[in-house]
């Protein structure tokens, strides 16, 4: 693959512009992004968790698949319009709570057409995943 095509500011830059209902700035951060992988932060809050404790599969599931959009941009720069077509993820652990959420995310495959990557989401300083993710992405014609 290809070096990056957006750096994190030119990423933070545009998802404030163009997607700012998903990318605020406050409580999910873009820690690195190099065209093939990236890596995001979510802040813990209360609102992250279910009954039980547990950091909730809506929130995994959004982190993951912003993660996913984040990445694929690097690689092929301000295009918002790639949309998801695919997400599966299994669920390995619970996430605790007062933990931060870390997504790492990596590119498998960059077609032209379609991307296939994975994102694994780590809880806190832990090693372990909490949950493991696979995603498509459809890139359109520009």
């Amino acid at each position: 693959m290809a070096l990056a095509k957006m750096n994190v500011a030119e990423l933070e830059q545009f998802l404030r512009d163009e997607f700012p209902q998903a990318f605020s700035g406050d409580d999910i951060t873009i820690e690195s992004a190099d065209g093939q992988t990236c890596l995001l932060r979510q802040r813990y809050g209360e609102k992250m968790l279910r009954p039980g404790g547990t950091v909730s599969g809506p929130t995994l599931m959004a982190l993951a698949d912003f993660a996913m959009y984040v990445v694929l941009l690097s690689a092929i720069g301000p295009i918002g319009l790639a949309v998801t077509t695919n997400l599966n993820i299994n669920f390995l652990r619970k996430g605790l709570p007062g933990q931060d959420v870390l997504a790492e995310a990596r590119l498998l495959k960059l077609g032209k057409r379609l991307a296939v990557g994975e994102v694994n989401l780590l809880s806190g300083t832990s090693p372990d995943p909490i949950a493991h993710v696979t995603s498509t992405y459809s890139i359109p014609n520009v």
